[in-house]
């Protein structure tokens, strides 16, 4: 069976996971932990990149620092995972969901609007696959309300908008490295990007359990105490090491990637699929290959498909389950106008197995699998 996911390696892991255990800083905010936030902050072009455990805990982090609380309300797709909602739920947040665009499963910037009220307090924008969402129109829309805008940037490292990075144009950007993403820290782990310098002091505090002991390692206090709210949302310096092994490898990672997902594109286009939906045609920037996925014409194809997949020794899987149908959502949450695509696109989309490393007898395999089924 072909799987779906294989996590990166790099072969550089090993050695630096050593290093970091042979250290005397293995807690965090030590030698890897540094070199990789000065990774972003460099490449990435932002005030202050910050690894934390998991993108969970950085969306917690960005909900403490813009200040969410009980009764406040925050916009964004349903069409994502359950910590783009949980973060700010924790802090007594009612999620407001829109729908989706359809070609790119982001969120539809126009709807944004019509589904702010008094109560509104952020926009949280996910970039579905690592392609961006039409940031320009939500970075005008949070200026003209005075809201804050939280990049849920979890698949989209690597990606450019606008000569930008994705995660560095909203007020603070959260990444993921969990084990099916593009570069990962061991299975798990994340990166909360402070692109507000009024945020950058406060978001180590929070990061610190609410002291502030980085002040107190940079010899800014004499002493360090709790000053703030907060919690440990620091790594090990042994996912930090991991990361690094990944980051030496990156332009390597993400060529690779995209060698994958043009094949799949081409292969796919050139060949007789039936009413099977391809995903837009990028530029080389635009996305960073995390996902190619296929759409079918109702849920009932979309099952048959992942069924004959995996007969043909290929797995193909669905992904999300619109929060808003589901319990949490229900009970934390409201949909905002109708629900035009988000419910009936997630219905039909499978995603193909995609990863670093994958051979051409490998690639040529999924598309033959997908292709006899369209046939």
């Amino acid at each position: 069976m072909i799987p779906f996911n294989r996590p990166p390696r790099t072969g550089l892991e090993d050695k630096y996971i050593l290093e970091a255990i042979n250290s005397d800083k293995m807690s965090g905010d030590g030698r890897f932990s540094n070199l990789c936030e000065a990774w972003f902050e460099k490449n990435m072009a932002t005030r202050r990149a910050l690894l934390t455990p998991s993108c969970t805990q950085a969306l917690e982090m960005a909900a403490i620092l813009i200040g969410i609380e009980p009764g406040d309300e925050v916009i964004m797709p349903s069409y994502t995972f359950v910590s783009t909602a949980n973060a700010f739920v924790l802090r007594g947040a009612k999620i407001v969901f829109v729908d989706i665009d359809p070609a790119t499963m982001n969120i539809d910037a126009q709807l944004i609007d019509g589904a702010i009220t008094s109560r509104t307090k952020a926009i949280v924008p996910v970039h579905y696959a690592g392609v961006a969402c039409d940031m320009g129109a939500v970075m005008e829309i949070a200026a003209k309300n005075g809201l804050w805008v939280v990049e849920d940037a979890a698949q989209a490292m690597g990606t450019v908008h606008s000569d930008k990075h994705l995660g560095t144009i909203g007020h603070l950007g959260a990444f993921s490295f969990h084990e099916t993403k593009n570069y990962t820290s061991g299975g798990e782990g994340g990166l909360l990007l402070v692109n507000d310098p009024e945020l950058v002091e406060r978001a180590e505090i929070i990061r610190e359990k609410g002291t502030n002991r980085r002040a107190f390692f940079k010899g800014q206090v004499d002493k360090y105490t709790w000053v703030d709210v907060g919690s440990s949302y620091l790594p090990s310096e042994i996912q930090a090491a991991y990361l690094w092994g990944q980051l030496e490898a990156y332009n390597s990672i993400a060529q690779d990637r995209i060698k994958t997902w043009n094949f799949y594109r081409k292969a796919l286009s050139e060949n007789a699929t039936h009413g099977l939906g391809l995903p837009p045609e990028h530029e080389a920037r635009d996305h960073n290959a995390h996902m190619f996925f296929v759409k079918t014409s109702s849920f009932e194809e979309r099952t048959r498909l992942i069924r004959h997949l995996s007969d043909q020794g290929v797995m193909g899987v669905f992904h999300y389950v619109p929060l808003h149908t589901a319990p949490a959502g229900l009970r934390f949450g409201r949909f905002h106008g109708r629900d035009i695509y988000t419910t009936s696109e997630s219905s039909k989309l499978v995603r193909l197995p995609l990863w670093y490393g994958m051979s051409n007898a490998v690639r040529s395999k999924v598309v033959d699998a997908v292709c006899s089924f369209a046939s």
